[in-house]
């Protein structure tokens, strides 16, 4: 039996709540940086997040110009969506989406509360788009 999730439950599954963990190349020998990162997605889409616009991923993200991305369950069984694509845009945080995701990742109280505390930061950081190209997928409870 396959292992492998279907088109539609991979989608299914990197939209639902999950911390991101985003990779990039790095420089110099070096390697890749990954560091988790809240994200939104809605299938068929891009990967969404954002981020400081002179941080060191973001400098690393322009000069490399494709991420990947994980997102994992953290209990049995395992599974997981590991994509890999071109960064097709970098654009102004929109405070909507922002609070959104704030709201998504904590909840309505918190989510506003982070959100408000946050807010006078947004100048300085910028929405990454990704469109995943490749995609891996492993689900445990199918082996």
């Amino acid at each position: 039996m396959s292992t492998r999730m279907s088109v539609q439950e991979r989608e299914r599954f990197l939209a639902d709540v999950h911390v991101g963990v985003l990779s990039v190349a790095d420089v110099d020998g070096r390697g890749p940086l990954v560091v988790p990162i809240g994200y939104d997605y809605e299938p068929g889409g891009e990967i969404r997040f954002s981020t400081g616009a002179r941080s060191r991923k973001m400098e690393l993200i322009r000069a490399a110009g494709r991420v990947g991305f994980l997102v994992q369950t953290e209990e049995m069984p395992v599974r997981y969506v590991s994509v890999e694509g071109p960064v097709v845009a970098e654009e102004p945080v929109d405070p909507d989406e922002q609070l959104a995701r704030s709201i998504k990742y904590l909840g309505p109280e918190e989510g506003r509360a982070w959100f408000e505390a946050t807010k006078g930061t947004l100048a300085d950081m910028v929405t990454v788009r990704v469109r995943p190209e490749r995609w891996r997928t492993y689900d445990s409870s199918r082996g």
